[in-house]
């Protein structure tokens, strides 16, 4: 047994593979929610609202009530009251964030949050430093124009990352992805709520125990890294479902 494992670590370190243990993941995201019920003020829920009564034993509820089925989201896709939510905690320096969004994103939209089966709710979560951030803001910045989804896919396109994320490339992306007034684009990225968005986001995701990206909730159940498109779609399917006998 010692030597299999030894043999196992040591492909995994050879080899970088793309996915991590969704069992791993589970257990963070579980872990962190717990803790973070734990050490919340009294009196106060993940919302800040007034908690109920009483300890708190359900982290999946907890982690599906993350959705925030705003109607107004500049960084959501899809209806409000669709039956299925997907988080997703992406970074737009990482290659695996990239690779979901340039091959199975799309596929998801247009088979399900075209039919109002699935809403993609996004959470900037930068992991690899300042360009990682400004480009978080940049997203934003260009969601407040409608060009959320625009920006996204320029930024995620192929060899888009290798160029950097400095202000005069992401104001070329804006440009990019039609963001019609640069010189707001420019002030909103800059500014207070940009950062207080990105602040936002960041903070739920650590405070769950998201430390990789891309991470994903799917009606509260985590999925790690940038997994098939069949991964997607039989947990789409399944979350459907559940949500039908409700």
């Amino acid at each position: 047994m010692p030597s299999s494992k030894k043999k196992s670590s040591a492909k995994k370190s050879a080899t970088k593979p793309l996915l991590i243990s969704a069992g791993a993941v589970l257990a963070a995201i579980t872990l962190g929610i717990v803790s973070w019920q734990a050490t919340a003020p009294a009196g106060t829920g993940s919302s800040g609202a007034p908690a109920v009564a009483g300890p708190r034993t359900d982290p999946a509820a907890e982690l599906k009530a993350l959705a925030r089925r705003e109607s107004g989201d500049k960084l959501a896709v899809g209806r409000a009251d669709a039956p299925v939510v997907l988080i997703e905690y992406s970074d737009f320096k990482c290659g695996y964030c990239g690779k979901f969004a340039r091959d199975t994103e799309p596929e998801l939209v247009k088979k399900y949050v075209a039919d109002g089966t699935l809403r993609i709710e996004w959470r900037n979560f930068p992991i690899f430093g300042t360009e990682s951030e400004a480009a978080a803001r940049a997203a934003w910045a260009a969601g407040q124009q409608d060009r959320f989804d625009a920006f996204h896919a320029a930024a995620y396109a192929a060899g888009s990352k290798e160029k950097g994320f400095a202000e005069h490339r992401l104001v070329e992306l804006a440009r990019e992805a039609g963001v019609p007034d640069l010189e707001r684009f420019t002030a909103d990225m800059a500014g207070g709520p940009a950062a207080a968005a990105l602040k936002k986001d960041q903070e739920e995701g650590y405070r769950i125990g998201v430390t990789s990206t891309p991470s994903f909730l799917l009606n509260g159940r985590p999925i790690a890294g940038a997994q098939p498109l069949d991964t997607f779609t039989a947990a789409i399917a399944r979350a459907k479902a559940e949500a039908a006998q409700r």
